[in-house]
């Protein structure tokens, strides 16, 4: 078993009720950061997102995490029409414990995970190890936190 994270945003239709939805069938979740709403970045106009990480304790590796992000994204009715488009799930492996991987559809570490502050907040709530305060900074973005999942009301 070993220590991981994954990324999750949503900002069409419930973005709260796919948010909770996808968390709650995720496996060996074992924290789940405050959620944030964020602007998008880069691609079409669109709605603001809410983004939070969840903390896996878990024996997949990363490509088997990847088939779970795939799961996730599939049960959200995700549909890939335009990069970095709006989408009711996105579901991104940050970090696996151990692991490094470079490969056309899978990179771990998540290659633009430091350049991003809706990654970066929530990840320093579950593992400020990992995310240092200078990188925190450097971040682009601007993030809101609205608080714990269970908390967090409205979702269009």
């Amino acid at each position: 078993m070993g220590r991981a994270f994954l990324s999750l945003g949503s900002n069409l239709g419930d973005r709260v009720a796919q948010l909770r939805e996808a968390v709650a069938a995720a496996p060996d979740v074992v924290a789940v950061s405050p959620v944030y709403e964020t602007d998008p970045v880069g691609g079409p106009e669109q709605g603001a997102f809410l983004n939070l990480v969840v903390e896996l304790h878990t024996a997949l590796d990363a490509r088997g995490l990847l088939a779970v992000c795939g799961a996730l994204e599939s049960a959200a009715r995700r549909e890939r029409r335009e990069r970095w488009g709006p989408r009711t799930l996105d579901v991104d492996v940050l970090w696996v414990a151990g692991e490094e991987v470079d490969e056309p559809d899978l990179q771990v570490p998540h290659p633009r995970m430091l350049e991003r502050r809706f990654v970066l907040a929530p990840l320093a709530d579950l593992a400020p190890d990992l995310v240092t305060p200078e990188q925190l900074a450097k971040a682009e973005g601007d993030v809101r936190r609205l608080g714990p999942l269970d908390g967090v009301e409205g979702g269009s």
